[in-house]
């Protein structure tokens, strides 16, 4: 018999469904057997805010096993990647990305605009943070930590104490709570983390054999926008603590599949709030977060992000889909 494939995964409710879809999906391809090795990252042994502990909190762990061949290929949260390519690993997939929009979980069943002024609202994302200020609503903002059953305690549980949390949609339907959602937010209101609802398979870049395997849960539609999207964020050199946002869709223009991507800036009290949008072909997926970048900074995009807000090429960390 064929030796299962390893794959490395974090231990949290939410990675090991993420994986566990990846193994399926692995294994209904190609019929190779898949088993998967928890491995424990800094983050997960830290209560430290994400911002804080830095760049790549939840990935560096998953990373050196995969280079210290412990396991074959890893499952991330795609938004909680660097942007630099890591040396000597690929990424052959990213599989069909999950609604990549955020949603408010709240008390009474309530939607944004039911919550009233100073209604306390828990996230970890500074993105996100940045912009419920800035819709003015005069809500308490509280950045929060752990993952995804424990926020939902803070407004569902015994002991809540928040009116509402916001999370990344994807993630509540990965692990079957789809069902305590009360609003799916508008991107219009509030605009993803670049990559947020997509993974990023990875493996060793010179395991050629596993890279055409796993390519074969590559959805190319998926893959673009968030090519997109990532090099929008790689051109700003954004920060891990920088409310960055981005969202690019496929559909069909006049002359074929267009990618329309939106871009923001926003300040973290939500006084400054700079959105772009940019089409272009998929094939063209890169340079159209490039160029929607530079047009964020010739508005001062800049000025925003701050010089804490910049950690150099590549560096970006969000912190993790819980």
């Amino acid at each position: 018999m064929t030796a299962p494939l390893r794959l490395g995964t974090r231990g949290s409710v939410l990675a090991l469904a993420q994986s566990g879809h990846v193994a399926e999906a692995l294994t209904a391809a190609t019929g190779r057997p898949v088993e998967l090795v928890e491995v424990v990252t800094a983050g997960d042994r830290s209560t430290a805010p994400v911002q804080r502990l830095g760049v790549g909190v939840f990935v560096s762990a998953l990373r050196d096993a995969l280079n210290a061949g412990e396991i074959d290929f890893a499952v991330h949260s795609y938004k909680d990647l660097p942007t630099a390519a890591a040396s000597g690993l690929h990424i052959p997939a990213v599989p069909p990305r999950q609604d990549p929009r955020d949603a408010l979980v709240a008390t009474g069943g309530r939607t944004l605009a039911e919550l009233p002024p100073g209604a306390r609202i828990g996230t970890g994302a500074l993105r996100r943070i940045a912009q419920l200020n800035a819709l003015g609503m005069q809500f308490e903002v509280s950045p929060i930590r752990g993952n995804i059953d424990t926020r939902l305690g803070r407004v569902l549980g015994p002991d809540a104490d928040l009116d509402a949390v916001v999370l990344a949609r994807a993630g509540l339907t990965r692990i079957g709570r789809a069902d305590v959602i009360t609003e799916t937010l508008d991107p219009m209101l509030m605009l993803p983390a670049p990559a947020q609802g997509a993974l990023a398979v990875e493996c060793r870049a010179d395991d050629h054999d596993l890279v055409e395997l796993l390519a074969r849960l590559d959805h190319a539609p998926s893959r673009a926008a968030v090519t997109a999207e990532r090099a929008l964020l790689a051109t700003l050199e954004a920060g891990c603590s920088a409310p960055v946002a981005a969202y690019g869709e496929l559909a069909e223009g006049e002359t074929g599949e267009e990618i329309y991507l939106r871009g923001a800036v926003i300040s973290p009290d939500g006084s400054r709030d700079l959105r772009l949008s940019r089409t272009g072909t998929p094939a063209d997926a890169a340079e159209i977060g490039k160029a929607l970048a530079a047009e964020l900074l010739e508005l001062g995009a800049d000025s925003i992000l701050g010089p804490e807000g910049h950690a150099g090429p590549g560096t970006q960390q969000l912190g993790s889909t819980e």
